[in-house]
């Protein structure tokens, strides 16, 4: 299966660790007035970590689904997502955010 954005779709380029340092994904989703992120992804300590930071810090409502993150370090992983995340993100897997989006 191919991956290909769809006509319309606007494209961000990720340039850093953080997904919006030396990006214009800030400015992309305040114009389409964005108010809440989720986030996923590989390197959970790197990418992960790093935009959950920033994202806070730029006052977006964060999600993580911690199902669908992973780190080299299984314990890194879990502190991360038990200790670290919670303090500015909601924490919770992918299952619960799709019955939470299905008003289940």
């Amino acid at each position: 299966m191919d991956v290909a954005p769809c006509e319309g779709d606007v494209l961000v380029t990720k340039r850093r660790v953080s997904a919006f340092t030396g990006s214009d994904l800030d400015v992309v989703l305040r114009s389409l007035e964005v108010e809440s992120i989720v986030l996923v992804g590989v390197a959970t300590s790197g990418v992960v970590l790093s935009t959950v930071r920033q994202a806070a810090d730029l006052d977006f409502r964060v999600t993580v689904l911690e199902d669908l993150c992973m780190d080299i370090d299984p314990e890194v992983q879990r502190i991360l997502i038990e200790k670290v995340f919670p303090r500015q993100a909601k924490v919770t897997s992918s299952i619960q955010w799709i019955a939470e989006l299905s008003g289940q």
